[in-house]
């Protein structure tokens, strides 16, 4: 079971503006996108893209 909300695309945005701040270093930058659901968004957008 999958217990994870969907991503969150404002979140998501705000974590990798924080990167270009210069606020976040890049590997904790790549985590947050990772466990923010980064990849899931990605595949939902290609396959819409694709449809």
């Amino acid at each position: 079971m999958d217990d994870r909300l969907p991503p969150d695309p404002t979140k998501l945005l705000e974590q990798w503006m924080e990167w270009e701040r210069g606020e976040t270093s890049p590997g904790r930058v790549m985590s947050n996108l990772k466990t923010g659901g980064l990849r899931d968004l990605l595949e939902e957008l290609a396959a819409q893209r694709t449809a």
